[in-house]
């Protein structure tokens, strides 16, 4: 009987031991799960906030790329090349001086401006003779393709009797360029003859000869 008592007894030991193995080895697999679950929840919260934080940067660089695109540009100052030159006589008879005027037309295709006085050379007999400025106001003119200005030059006429200085070529410098169009002098063909202290030609700024202004 009492060996009996101790074969149950082993045999209730053995079982509580299982049953405890068996319970510890659930609860830790239990632990592990609500570990990995609750790495994972974090992993997915961690990478929801950084999606959403990348989208709101790339949002952020695409406004700011959008943005500044640029005012436009100034227009262009007008060059020789893209000009058509000529000059005309305006003087009017019974005028104490004559006066030529001279003629930008814009081939450029495209909108460009001339601003301020051109530069005149007249070619003489005795030599280059460089036009002095009027001291006339200047405002910026804007021309579209097609459209033109003119300016003023203004000389002393030769009603000395004698044969003068002739004039044999007009050099036009248009404002702000150094390329110059020499052309054929329209005016008459000589100036009386002065004693060297300055320049009798003087220029006016764009927009001084025709009708003030592009046409």
């Amino acid at each position: 009987m009492r060996v009996r008592k101790l074969t149950f007894a082993v045999l209730a030991v053995a079982a509580g031991l299982s049953l405890t193995a068996c319970n510890g080895d659930d609860l830790a697999a239990q632990s592990d799960g609500a570990s990995a679950s609750s790495a994972s929840t974090s992993n997915t919260t961690s990478a929801s906030t950084g999606s959403e934080q990348g989208g709101s940067e790339q949002e952020g660089a695409t406004d700011s790329a959008g943005s500044g695109s640029g005012t436009d540009a100034e227009t262009a100052t007008c060059r020789t090349d893209e000009l058509e030159v000529t000059a005309s006589d305006t003087t009017i008879t019974g005028d104490a001086e004559g006066s030529v005027a001279v003629t930008f037309k814009n081939g450029g295709g495209h909108d460009c401006t001339l601003s301020g006085y051109a530069g005149v050379d007249l070619k003489t007999s005795a030599g280059d003779l460089s036009a002095e400025r009027s001291g006339q106001a200047s405002d910026p003119v804007t021309l579209k393709d097609g459209e033109s200005v003119s300016f003023g030059i203004v000389y002393p006429l030769n009603d000395s009797g004698g044969s003068g200085v002739s004039i044999t070529g007009l050099v036009v410098t248009p404002p702000n360029e150094t390329k110059s169009v020499t052309l054929a002098w329209p005016g008459a063909g000589t100036l009386p003859v002065t004693d060297g202290t300055g320049s009798s030609v003087t220029v006016g700024p764009m927009g001084s000869a025709g009708q003030g202004g592009a046409s």
